[in-house]
């Protein structure tokens, strides 16, 4: 596979190789979507909390007395079946979090980034080198590379400025190829390697 790489004003500068075949030989949409939802499983925050009738504030009293009265028997003004009272079964603080094995992560990785190579959504940039954060100059270049939706650009090493240029961006985020998810690649409409990183992507995915 052929891909044009650009430079920062959206003119192609030259084409970079890369053999799809390095991330499998198809796409596993069963295991994409269990990483899919381990990954947003993480996300969850579980502080929901109701409280018991023991957790209830009230008096253990007996409202009135058993019999003669006209009423329903009544225990105390904590019982469930009462306005304020405790909750039954209700949902107590937990942890949604769980993880899958690491070569299915592996796996799902490398079945995300064929999905975005297959359907033609990864751009290849020369180089983002940056002596000190310009924001303006990040969104300069998303514009003349025709990223109108959510992307997600791929550097080899972790750049500080670049970092810092690209996070007040809403629809861009920044990631060493090494931090890759399936997660994350699926979320982004467009995938944006720079030259060296689409270069050490194979040897990254295999780790």
């Amino acid at each position: 596979m052929e891909l044009p790489v650009y430079n920062e004003a959206g003119e192609v500068t030259g084409k970079v190789e890369f053999d799809p075949a390095v991330l499998g030989d198809k796409v596993k949409r069963r295991l994409l979507h269990q990483a899919v939802v381990m990954f947003e499983a993480r996300q969850r925050a579980g502080t929901v909390k109701t409280k018991t009738r023991a957790e209830r504030a009230g008096s253990g009293k007996k409202p009135w007395r058993q019999k003669g009265t006209g009423r329903a028997r009544a225990g105390a003004k904590r019982s469930p079946l009462w306005r304020k009272g405790g909750i039954i079964w209700g949902p107590k603080p937990r942890d949604f979090s769980y993880s899958m094995p690491v070569k299915a992560r592996r796996e799902a990785l490398r079945s995300a980034l064929l999905a975005k190579f297959l359907d033609k959504e990864v751009k290849v940039i020369d180089k983002l080198d940056f002596d000190a954060p310009k924001t303006k100059r990040i969104a300069a270049m998303l514009e003349k590379l025709g990223v109108n939706s959510k992307c997600l650009v791929a550097v080899k090493n972790h750049n500080a400025n670049v970092w810092k240029s690209i996070r007040n961006i809403e629809r861009a985020s920044l990631s060493p190829v090494s931090d890759l998810n399936a997660y994350e690649v699926l979320r982004s409409g467009q995938l944006i390697f720079t030259r060296d990183a689409l270069q050490s992507l194979p040897e990254a995915v295999r780790k």
